[in-house]
């Protein structure tokens, strides 16, 4: 029987890159929006920044979703890569 590859963990920066062109935002725009230095969305969407609950908080007020589903995205991809660092 075949094993199944796992798929690399997906970062919560893909899943904010999306709502951002189905919002038809820059991430410069957002950031004014979010009232963020853009940096720090940019670094999010780059992956290499984690979102935090006041930026959870920011991104909910924004697209009008619950701070939850931002926390949980980025919960959800650091319990992925956690054994894997673990492991190395």
């Amino acid at each position: 029987m075949p094993t199944k590859k796992k798929r690399a963990p997906s970062h919560p920066g893909e899943s904010l890159r999306m709502v951002l062109d189905d919002a038809g935002l820059s991430a410069n725009r957002a950031a004014l929006l979010m009232r963020i230095p853009s940096n720090r969305l940019t670094a999010i969407l780059n992956g290499q920044r984690g979102i935090t609950v006041e930026t959870a908080m920011r991104l909910g007020r924004l697209f009008g979703t619950s701070t939850e589903m931002w926390v949980n995205l980025q919960t959800r991809y650091e319990l992925e890569v956690a054994p894997l660092k673990v492991a190395s």
